[in-house]
């Protein structure tokens, strides 16, 4: 495996699991449950960011959901689970994707204060200022309708940007579309379906593919259920 997991760190002799907190980690239970293993803490409760479960040889890392591709990718995690969003983000360089989980479910959208002449704004050759943490797949998709844009990154509190002048529109991750409204904002236009994938670190697969393979089995069993 690549040096970045460290000698002396217990992954070396374990399956470590990277997630991160909340709705991931939440509807990643069950999936471990069918591969008969529980994790003993709760992440949102308990200070640790290495959890135990019933099995010595697994373990759980808790750690940003931007960070855990970076984490398999370089081997401190032999496999982990992160959203479509967060992956293309990242590159996905390094990960071996087996598997759509299909938790974790949102969509990828362009939102705009109410009101907002969106369809003159995205004529063929304006400009458009564009707030958003996902800066890859705005690019990318203000590319594609041939509009020029302004990225401006932001890490929280999205919905704030167009209503104070920051920029025009947000490409942010949408669930129920609650906050855009209770802000006076309207989902405009779908980028993207997102959900949950598995991503496996390419040496563990072929090291340790006697352990993983069976957790991975378990996992594509029970996610489509």
């Amino acid at each position: 495996m690549n040096t970045a997991a460290n000698a002396n760190y217990p992954g070396n002799s374990q399956l470590i699991l990277a997630l991160s907190k909340g709705r991931i980690f939440e509807e990643t239970l069950p999936l471990l449950e069918a591969a008969g293993i529980t994790v003993f803490e709760n992440p949102e409760t308990s200070r640790k960011l290495i959890l135990p479960t019933n099995d010595p040889q697994v373990s759980v890392i808790i750690v940003r959901a931007s960070d855990v591709p970076t984490y398999v990718q370089h081997g401190a995690a032999d496999f982990g689970v992160a959203g479509k969003d967060v992956l293309i983000e990242h590159g996905g360089e390094g990960l071996y994707q087996p598997i759509d989980l299909g938790i974790a479910k949102c969509r990828m959208s362009v939102a705009v204060r109410a009101g907002f002449d969106y369809a003159n704004a995205v004529r063929q050759g304006a400009r458009l200022r564009v707030a958003t943490k996902y800066v890859q797949i705005a690019r990318e998709h203000f590319a594609a309708k041939g509009v020029h844009v302004d990225l401006i990154k932001l890490y929280g509190s999205m919905e704030l940007a167009p209503l104070v002048g920051l920029s025009d529109v947000i490409v942010d991750l949408v669930s129920t579309g609650s906050t855009l409204r209770a802000n006076n904002l309207v989902e405009i236009e779908h980028i993207a379906e997102i959900s949950s994938r598995l991503v496996v670190n390419q040496a563990a697969l072929k090291l340790k593919r006697e352990r993983l393979q069976p957790i991975l089995e378990a996992f594509e069993r029970a996610s489509k259920l």
